[in-house]
């Protein structure tokens, strides 16, 4: 049997070798887009979107579709199809869609290779010989959920002109709402290289020249538009791609040059559009989409025209946006504005007029109209691509390239605020919100914030959710189907005042504009806590405490005289609070001999009336801890409090900075500044600036704050006056911490028993690492957090930082298998870093079993020589997950038949897997017939250096017909 696949490319390669170039050089410009078309199963539409010229007369579709999973389609005459586009006389859009399933999730890189690039292109060599290659690489996993790739909204192919500044923006979009990057650079380890285009996988084009290469300009020393040598970048975020400027060496005349050009250059450069989605706080990589495309360059009297984008701008879903855009040329050349971008490629689209773009003016205008609904709202704000191409003809004459600029204009659309919030109380401590029906279907959840005392918010325009620096706290996060809560534990005596915001779904998430504030005074028969100052500070120390007799109390039911029992509980959540004081007749008390040094503390009081019957207990309210953190000649403070009143009202905006070492008293700690609460917090860094001497590294430092609060209850006495502890530091003390030691794998971590439980499919797998920290006499002991490094290969050159925790273990997730080595240092307050722990290396255990049988009868069992894999979707009763096939990196298979003949070499197949699936036939297709026959497999294992990473397999195997 004659193999089709074989023989169309020898076909192929005849028609390049024989000279017959023309009847495959057309390609100049592509990428792959890709689209999940089914929720429940891992069906994807792949979109094949080409640039070709019109001079060869040859469509596109000769090439081969691979979905990264072993399978592919072959193409050929009317093998798909094809949507054509003719964008110019010499220019063809073509596209067409295949759809596919993965048995599984794992990471697959789709490609498609046709032959061949146009001809004469600059900066490679023999484009009119050179196949063209795209990918897109997509990562199937649950955790991210449903996901589809960017797509690119600007065609590729653009004209530039010898020393005058070119630029391109793709037009990405991402239809999921995920964050984009535009890298034209990547970083690998250490290194830093160029998106380089290709021919076939990992198979770059020959001797690509990037287009700043001296050797495309007669003075490369003056390159550049402003005279200085050229460059070529791309901005990661907006995506411009910038080559300042083109060359001016040029090809002979060739068919891809414009009509009426004889001699022009064209380059052809590659970038990728890779996608990350924010989950549980991380960034996590979900693919990326290779775009190939093409500039053309040649001479021309000509200056780039002029286009100006409006500025950002926020708007609610539901209001219009109307916008005229306006674009000229410097020349007085006409012009055509064009818009791209987001809002053009989703439902209730934006559109703008003229359309189609046609040239106009000078000036020329772009009417841009985008009728918003809440089904736009995301976080982040969609992009416009404005672009105007001037139209260089004078006299009727092509005076030179029609020459672009882009410019971009983001848009937000977010939610409307909540409205209808009404509050009402039930008790002293419990209070019942509703509130509206969300007017938005699409949003997910609601906030419910709360604060003591009122507080007005003039948010800016674009501030959507709660701001910061308002004292708000978020106590609950409900379905948005949820129209009213409770909140209880509550003080009485308090001022509650709450807003709501309603929050969108990920990935594109977004939130709506907060809503009007509500509030209310809860009534009450317990005594009101109004002070827990630090009145002393060491181990043996000292704190005032006071409160307000029951305010509201029913007399008659309790009668007085009224006395209180006292609770204390170290730190801040009051767990087993002990009784300090009985029938506390005053309204104070002086907690003393306690270590306020080292603890903050918090009190409650129990009230009982005259007949020695319990009434009701206060809210727990804490002392006012303080924090220091040690750095370069300074030294930054923090502070915290857990009370029933609040410590950031407008009324009282500003808390009490006191230290010592002032005014020629070296002891008395004085007052230096006040913190503005609105907009810094509770923090306050401390850099001399107050008196304009900065911080001596060598002297001790001690400081106190002074905090004001209220109720926001006119008969609660206010402000509410509170000192912290006073704390005493260095600034920055050089000295690093000692190595974390005992770095060792979490749980007694196996790798055998842990891929036994796992499916055969799962290519997802997790690192758990612990480590303790060394406290020895010669260690500092002021570890603010831990840095984490991984080397995939186990090399020292190959360490990179992946992650910093405060915690003594560390969880790397989503890796591609368990290879790998970690090194943990340990970071001070002041920032100084440990030398590096010990290595911890954890490696793969490759396994990987061939069967001795296998029946090619075509009945969907047993078809093919495999090793052992248990698919998901077709469980086999009994299989042992332990035995699937797992880390390995390639197999060089062969087998021979009983006089020791080769019958089957799997590098002679096109399709080569570690998964072998041979057939029973020869590399010809020929069926063999039933019988023994021995096969030789050398398999290597992904396993780390110090390993044995190969192992030769020899056995036999019985071919059942």
């Amino acid at each position: 049997m004659i193999n089709k696949t074989l023989c169309r490319y020898c076909f192929l390669l005849g028609m390049l070798l024989s000279g017959i170039n023309g009847w495959s050089t057309h390609i100049r410009a592509g990428e792959i887009i890709v689209e999940r078309i089914d929720n429940l199963s891992f069906t994807y539409r792949f979109t094949f979107i080409g640039y070709r010229d019109t001079q060869s007369g040859v469509e596109f579709g000769q090439g081969v579709f691979r979905f990264g999973d072993a399978t592919f389609r072959d193409g050929g005459t009317n093998a798909y199809d094809k949507s054509v586009e003719n964008l110019t006389p010499t220019l063809v859009k073509e596209s067409w869609s295949l759809e596919h399933t993965y048995s599984a999730p794992g990471s697959f890189t789709v490609s498609y290779m046709e032959l061949n690039r146009n001809e004469g292109i600059s900066n490679m060599d023999n484009s009119v010989n050179t196949a063209f290659y795209v990918e897109t690489l997509v990562i199937i996993d649950p955790f991210f959920g449903v996901n589809n790739s960017p797509i690119f909204t600007v065609p590729p192919i653009d004209e530039a002109t010898p020393g005058v500044r070119f630029v391109h923006n793709p037009g990405a979009f991402d239809p999921d709402g995920d964050s984009i990057a535009y890298k034209y650079e990547l970083r690998i380890g250490n290194e830093v290289t160029t998106v380089i285009p290709k021919q076939s996988v990992d198979l770059e084009v020959t001797n690509y020249l990037e287009l700043d290469n001296p050797e495309f300009y007669t003075d490369p020393a003056r390159g550049s538009e402003n005279g200085g040598l050229p460059e070529i970048f791309m901005d990661e975020i907006n995506g411009d791609l910038i080559w300042d400027a083109p060359g001016d060496i040029y090809n002979l005349a060739s068919p891809q040059c414009p009509v009426g050009i004889s001699q022009c250059s064209e380059y052809n450069i590659a970038f990728r559009v890779e996608e990350y989605r924010n989950v549980f706080g991380r960034w996590y990589l979900l693919g990326y989409v290779v775009r190939d495309m093409q500039i053309t360059v040649y001479e021309g009297d000509n200056e780039k025209p002029i286009i100006e984008a409006p500025p950002e701008i926020c708007v609610t879903a539901g209001d219009n946006i109307n916008q005229t855009i306006q674009g000229s040329d410097p020349d007085g050349h006409r012009v055509k504005l064009e818009a791209f971008g987001g809002p053009f490629e989703i439902n209730s689209p934006a559109t703008f007029t003229p359309d189609p773009a046609d040239f106009q003016g000078p000036p020329g205008f772009l009417e841009f109209d985008w009728n918003t609904v809440c089904g736009h709202v995301r976080a982040r704000p969609y992009e416009v691509q404005l672009k105007v191409t001037d139209n260089p003809i004078e006299n009727g004459v092509k005076v030179g390239p029609a020459l672009v600029e882009f410019e971009t204009w983001d848009i937000t659309v977010v939610g409307p605020a909540p409205t209808g919030l009404n509050i009402s109380a039930n008790s002293a401590r419990s209070i019942t919100l509703d509130w509206d029906e969300y007017s938005c279907n699409n949003a997910s959840n609601m906030e419910i914030w709360r604060r003591v005392g009122d507080f007005s918010i003039a948010a800016d325009a674009c501030e959507t959710g709660m701001p910061g620096g308002t004292g708000y706290r978020l106590i609950k996060i409900l379905p948005i189907d949820d129209l009213s809560t409770q909140d209880t534990g509550l003080a009485p005596g308090g001022k509650y005042c709450y807003r709501i915001v309603a929050k969108y779904p990920a990935p594109g998430r977004g939130e709506s504009y907060v809503s009007e504030e509500v509030c209310i005074t809860l009534r009450g028969d317990a005594p009101v806590m109004t002070n827990v100052n630090i009145n002393a500070t060491g181990t043996e120390g000292e704190a005032m405490i006071n409160w307000t007799p029951p305010i509201e109390i029913d007399a008659v039911q309790f009668p007085a005289p009224y006395t209180y029992n006292i609770l204390r509980s170290p730190g801040f959540t009051f767990n087993e609070p002990e009784l300090i004081s009985e029938n506390i007749s005053d309204t104070f008390y002086v907690d003393t001999g306690i270590n306020t040094q080292d603890n903050g503390f918090s009190y409650q009081l129990a009230l009982f009336d005259g007949n020695g019957n319990f009434v009701d207990s206060s809210a727990v309210a804490s002392s006012v801890r303080l924090e220091a953190r040690s750095l370069l000649q300074s030294i930054e403070l923090i502070w915290t409090a857990e009370t029933p009143w609040s410590n950031n009202t407008e009324e009282f905006p500003y808390h009490y900075i006191y230290r010592d070492r002032v005014l020629g008293d070296e002891s008395a700690l004085v007052l230096i500044d006040s913190a503005e609460l609105a907009n810094g917090g509770f923090r306050y860094l401390d850099d001399g600036r107050f008196n304009n001497q900065s911080l001596d590294n060598e002297l001790e430092y001690c400081y106190y704050v002074t905090t004001f609060g209220s109720y926001g209850n006119p008969i609660i006495p206010e402000p509410l006056v509170n000192d912290s502890q006073v704390i005493c530091t260095q600034p920055n003390d050089n000295i690093p911490p000692c190595a974390p030691i005992n770095v060792s794998a979490a749980n007694n971590f196996n790798c055998a028993d842990v891929v036994a439980t796992l499916s055969c499919s799962e290519r997802s797998y997790e690192n758990t690492i612990v480590w303790e920290t060394d406290v020895s006499m010669a260690c500092d002991d002021d570890i603010s957090y831990y840095k984490i490094y991984f080397s995939s290969t186990g090399l020292e050159e190959d360490y990179a930082l992946i992650d910093s925790t405060s915690f003594t273990d560390f969880t790397h997730a989503g890796l591609p298998s368990f290879k790998g080595c970690y090194k943990i240092s340990a970071v001070d307050r002041s920032l100084n870093e440990s030398p590096l722990s010990e290595a911890l290396c954890i490696d793969n255990c490759p396994t990987y079993f061939l069967p001795n049988v296998f029946t090619p009868n075509a009945d969907g069992y047993n078809d093919t020589f495999a090793p052992y894999f248990n698919p998901a979707s077709n469980p086999i009763e009994g299989f042992d997950n332990g035995n699937c096939s797992r880390f390995i990196l390639s197999v060089d298979f062969k087998v021979h038949d009983r006089v020791g003949k080769e019958v089957f070499d799997l590098a002679k197949e096109d399709e080569q897997s570690i998964m072998i699936n041979w057939d029973g036939k020869t590399n010809n297709g020929t069926e063999l017939p039933a019988g023994i026959y021995y096969y030789i497999a050398e398999v290597k294992f992904d396993v780390l250096p110090t390993s044995n990473d190969s192992k030769t397999y020899k056995g036999w195997v019985q071919l059942l017909r």
